[in-house]
This record gives structure tokens, sequence and C-alpha cells, in this order.
């Protein structure tokens, strides 16, 4: 019988071309797997035939949209997830579950051996080798972009020689990724970050310096997730889709960032995510109102590194799971309504309400009936300047 390899495939140049590749190289039948991610763009049945066309045995397309969504997606979400403090971990996100389903595949086919088209360079080839040794240690992973040191131009002229059908050319230089979060653009023009990005750059968002009127929108959270938009009930997919297309309108969730990649280069990145950063921006005034102090404060020491150790490959890891239990649990009182006005590139809050708000109207007016007690605050004050008192004493003491 001969010895199959499963490839994830995304139906872009560089999974295309590598199915020729890796069955030169080894002789193996290719079994492409694509997973819907929510990308949209093509239709995936011609993603499909697109695999088989280049030469695959099999192919076929996991439908992830919601598991995307629930599972991956929901978790950024309760963890603020900003590398950098800009980007949403967008393809972060989806690597460990398609490597997850990359796994699924190679038990269903038979096969010892998994594949990925990412390069040396990128972050993505660490996400998915690391997710399924974790997953299924057993099995044998070969990247022939990488390992074979292919340039973008040699994938060019390979899958024009070969007569592949694959729509980019020279003259389309981007690398793209997308998923129903957001999505990347990076290459061509970018590299060099003296070049702004010019329309054609974007997708997912329109020019917020020419905005639609103002679009005021109500978000209902339970625990941390989304449940109601404008007091319709939603899923977590059907909450992002519709954030997308109206924070989107807006121009909202455009990101030009130069990061910090984990295999220690800078890379200037274009990323599009209008319905995360929305999403982004009103959970984390629910937590604004919800969270006890203290554990508000130690919260966005767990959500960095919850956001670094996604965006450095490690989903499976011990230290995530634990990060997880606690992010999970500070998520109890996060429920309520947040409103916002989306217009001009702008979320702003403007609104906020919940059950389980630590606002106390009382406490915090100025106005006569306030329950705040004024003359403790001499005594609080005294000991909470005690120890620099102290201090200041001491010094001038020793001049």
């Amino acid at each position: 019988m001969t010895e199959r390899i499963v490839l994830a495939y995304s139906g872009g140049l560089d999974t295309s071309v590598a199915i020729g590749w890796i069955q030169e190289a080894t002789g193996a039948e290719v079994v492409a797997m694509a997973v819907d991610v929510g990308q949209g763009g093509e239709d995936l049945e011609t993603i499909r035939q697109r695999a088989l066309g280049c030469g695959a045995v099999e192919a076929y397309v996991a439908d992830a949209r919601d598991e995307f969504a629930e599972e991956y997606c929901m978790r950024g979400l309760k963890a603020n997830t900003l590398y950098m403090d800009a980007y949403p971990n967008v393809s972060a996100l989806s690597r460990p579950l398609i490597a997850k389903h990359l796994v699924a595949a190679a038990r269903q086919y038979g096969a010892g051996t998994v594949a990925h088209g990412c390069t040396g360079k990128g972050n993505d080839q660490v996400r998915f080798e690391v997710a399924i040794t974790s997953l299924a240690p057993d099995l044998t992973c070969i990247a022939p972009v990488r390992d074979l040191a292919l340039t973008r131009e040699a994938a060019i002229e390979y899958a024009q020689r070969n007569d592949l059908p694959i729509v980019t050319t020279k003259n389309n230089p981007f690398s793209i990724d997308q998923n129903v979060w957001g999505r990347a653009v990076e290459t061509g023009f970018l590299e060099d970050i003296w070049n702004g990005p010019t329309k054609d750059v974007y997708d997912y968002t329109d020019d917020p310096e020419f905005p639609p009127p103002a679009d005021e929108v109500t978000i209902a959270f339970a625990r941390g997730i989304p449940v109601a938009i404008d007091g319709a009930p939603v899923t977590p997919l059907q909450a992002i889709e519709q954030l997308n297309q109206r924070a989107g309108a807006q121009g909202i969730g455009r990101i030009d960032i130069v990061e910090d990649r984990l295999v220690g280069i800078k890379s200037r990145e274009v990323y599009e995510a209008p319905g995360a950063m929305a999403l982004i921006a009103a959970h984390r005034e629910l937590e604004n109102i919800t969270l006890e102090r203290e554990q508000a404060r130690f919260k966005k020491l767990v959500d960095q590194r919850w956001t670094e150790l996604v965006y450095d490959g490690q989903w499976y890891s011990e230290l995530k799971d634990s990060l997880d239990a606690f992010i999970d649990d500070s998520q109890e009182h996060v429920s309520g309504e947040i409103r916002m006005t989306l217009h001009g590139g702008r979320a702003t809050v403007t609104g906020r309400r919940s059950d389980d708000s630590l606002y106390d109207f009382n406490l915090a007016t100025y106005d006569e009936g306030q329950s705040f007690d004024q003359s403790a605050a001499r005594g609080f004050i005294d000991i909470y300047g005690l120890s620099s008192k102290q201090a200041t004493a001491r010094n001038q003491r020793r001049g």
C-alpha cells in the first residue's frame, strides 16, 4: 500500500505547490485537508477541487466554524488577547484547531506523516508542529517550503510550469491568512516598513476616513461570552460575523504593526479584525465594572501571559491550561450589557449595565445622599503614606 501524507491545505500558493513537491520527494500520496474557520473568500468546494487538480488523491473540508468561534475565539475574548497590545491573535488562534483536525485526518487515513506549508521564518511552523507533537507525538511532520528553502518566486514558477490552478502571481505578491476572527496580510511592498498600506490591502474593512452614519450597538454578555446583539440572541460565531460587518463598515479593526516574531525577527504585518476588536473593547469595559480591583489587576498579567503563550504556539501547554482555569473563574460575574457607538474607525463605549456590577452610585456620587464616609479618608491617608513619611524622615536625617 502506498504511503499517505496528510497536508494542511489552505488553497493558496504554498500548499498547492506543496502537493507536487511532497509527491516528488517522497513518492507518497497526498491527502489535502482544509479546515473552514470562517475564512470566507473562495467557495470551499473550489478549494477542494483545486487540491485535486494539483494532484491530491483525496481532498475534503472540515467545517469547524462554530468550534473555532466557541472554543478558540471565545477563549481569546475572555483573555482580551492583544499581542503587543495590538494584535488579537488572528492566525495564532486557528493553528491549534487546524492541527487538531490534521491529527484526526492522519488517524482516519492511516497516515504516519502530516505536512504544512509554512516557511522557516514564520511563527506558524512552530504553532503547527508543537501542537501536533502535543496531540500525537508518534506522527512525523514535514514542511517542504521550509525544509527545501523554497522562495515565493520559485513557488510561482513551479505553479506556472506545471499549469496548476493557482491565482497568485508575481503581480499579486501578498501572503494572506484569514478566518472569522480576522485577516492577516504580509509580504510584497509591505516588507518595506516605510511604505503605507494601499487600499488593495484591505478586504474586511471599509475606509474609516469616509464612514457611513454612526452605528449604535448593544452587546449582551453572559460569563464573558456575547449572547445577544441589540436584544437578539446570537451564538459566538454569529456575534463575530455580525460585528465584522457592522464594525468593518466603519473601518474599525485596522492594525499596522512591526511585531516581534517567535523566531526572533521583527516582521511587518497588516491585520483587519473588526469584530474581534469591537468585542474585546466591550468585554474589557464590562470587566471594568464587574471584576474586583485586585482580581482585575492580576488578570491583566494573566491575559498578557496567556496571549504570549498562544502567539508562541503553546495552546496545549500545562501553563496555558492553568491560566484558562483562572480566566474562566474570573468570568463568573462578567455578565451584562455594553452599548457602543461604531464610527470612523473607533468603537466607543457609551453605556454599561450589569446586575453583577460593583459600581455603586451612592458611593460614587458627589451629590446629596452619598453614602461614602469621607471622614474615614484622613486616617486612611495617614496610614497609607506612613512608609513614605518614614523613608523621607530617614533620608533627611542622613542629609
